[in-house]
């Protein structure tokens, strides 16, 4: 089960049903099953508290995956910056949507064991988002 929260900031998320659903598609075809995903909307200076006191990184990042997952059960937290989001989508010249719902299956593929280290790790990351962004419409 998908659950969402706001943390600091007001932001009505709109689309709980319609990502829940997303994501599990995104489990399913990663051969996982989804458990339980806590996705926390929160501001720039609260991520930048939890980056610092649980990853010890002094640095602001648009989200942060906290891994609960057990076997091929995806469960975690993503603590989402809605100010970095924001900030990133002009930067790269999308809607806010489209760059939350990047950053959401971002998250998602971190649980699943996808990770952004290497270049070559940030290409199949890539890869696998503009896939499942452009597989939202289908759900």
């Amino acid at each position: 089960m998908v659950s969402f929260f706001t943390e600091d900031v007001r932001f009505p998320f709109r689309q709980k049903r319609f990502t829940s659903k997303w994501l599990k598609f995104v489990a399913q075809h990663e051969g996982r099953k989804l458990g339980d995903i806590s996705v926390i909307f929160c501001s720039d200076p609260y991520i930048l508290d939890v980056n610092k006191k649980y990853l010890q990184h002094d640095y602001y990042t648009d989200i942060i995956t906290f891994d609960y997952c057990e076997g091929d059960v995806l469960s975690g937290d993503l603590f989402i910056s809605v100010d970095s989001v924001r900030e990133n989508a002009s930067f790269y010249g999308t809607d806010f949507e489209n760059e939350l719902n990047r950053v959401i299956v971002h998250g998602v593929l971190h649980l699943i064991g996808y990770d952004d280290h290497t270049e070559e790790d940030i290409a199949v990351m890539r890869s696998k988002e503009d896939f499942y962004l452009s597989h939202r419409a289908d759900i």
